[in-house]
């Protein structure tokens, strides 16, 4: 993205709702997504429209970020994710997708954070075994088909911002993988100084997206900084079958996962988590997390799934630094229209 394109856009929308650079980000938003439900719907996946306000089941790692409600007295949230509402539907649709927002309390006004973004979520049932290769192998198809969608429908907008169009067309699956452990070493050969259980920064990101020369995979995660309910790895206990997707400029841009389908193991896993101990001190608990734990009980059903935040695939199609210049309306604490 140009760089005056770029400190155009990361200014107030009320300026901006008439100038056809902003019209052209949406075009290029509108596209992509269009292309990730193409791919969801070639490949069988069903529509769920999930809720908006929930319990803490629709929060993601960090509860300290959720936008409270006062529900007819009761308390309430809005939504990070619908990742467990469409775990619901596994046993019986096997595929599952939605597309949504996602609220976050982030008081920071910076190039990383909103308060509002489109999330587009996937659940499916897997083999017993290999179900984190079979769930990137999709998460590849639908990226590589967002970007087809937008190469071949907003061509014009893509040129009118500055993206680089060439390289966007050299971008072909599969994406090269780097586990956790031997990240932190690249990492640390470069300068930095990391150990096992360190979670990675922007900054550690774009290393290793520029090392791997466009998306790249960082995958097994440690258990200790990842959601309760992903599955931990048989061979290394240490770690989760997670993957998240690194773009160039954006970062992470797609979270992943298998999920944990024994129940034994999944609610010793949210009895230890940081998250329901965060919970408890605003008032909650492990009740709010029983319908879950009793579906999975009666269900056991081998599951995997991913988040994509497309705001984060937009930044890295448009080529920009500031994720507010890369969707129609970036919210944050200074800006509610």
């Amino acid at each position: 993205m140009r760089a005056d394109t770029e400190r155009l856009l990361t200014g107030s929308r009320w300026d901006l709702l008439h100038e056809q650079d902003l019209a052209a980000v949406a075009r290029v938003e509108g596209a992509l997504a269009e292309g990730a439900l193409d791919s969801f719907m070639r490949s069988g996946f069903v529509h769920i429209l999930t809720p908006h306000i929930t319990k803490a089941t629709g929060a993601c790692e960090n509860i300290e970020t959720l936008f409270s409600v006062d529900y007819f007295g009761s308390p309430g949230f809005l939504v990070q994710t619908g990742q467990l509402y469409l775990e619901a539907f596994i046993p019986r649709l096997q595929r599952v997708y939605c597309m949504g927002p996602s609220f976050r309390a982030e008081p920071a006004v910076d190039a990383r954070h909103l308060t509002e973004f489109p999330l587009l979520e996937i659940e499916f049932a897997t083999p017993p075994e290999g179900g984190l290769q079979v769930l990137m192998a999709q998460i590849e198809e639908t990226v590589t088909s967002m970007l087809r969608r937008a190469l071949a429908t907003a061509r014009e907008p893509l040129e009118l911002l500055g993206a680089d169009i060439p390289s966007l067309r050299k971008v072909r699956a599969p994406f090269p993988k780097i586990p956790y452990r031997e990240a932190i070493s690249l990492l640390n050969g470069m300068g930095e100084q990391l150990r096992f259980g360190d979670d990675l920064k922007h900054p550690h990101e774009q290393k290793l997206a520029a090392h791997a020369g466009g998306p790249v995979f960082i995958t097994h995660y440690p258990k200790a900084i990842k959601f309760f309910n992903m599955r931990e790895n048989p061979d290394q206990p240490a770690v989760v079958n997670s993957a998240d997707l690194i773009l160039p400029h954006s970062g992470e841009a797609v979270g992943a996962a298998e999920r944990e389908h024994d129940y034994g193991k999944l609610l010793a896993r949210l009895q230890a988590s940081s998250m329901l101990r965060l919970l408890e001190r605003r008032g909650g608990g492990i009740e709010d997390f029983r319908w879950y734990l009793d579906l999975v009980r009666a269900h056991p059903v081998p599951h995997a799934g991913c988040g994509i935040g497309l705001n984060r695939v937009t930044q890295f199609v448009l080529g920009s630094g500031d994720i507010r210049a890369s969707t129609a309306f970036p919210l944050n604490k200074e800006f509610l229209l």
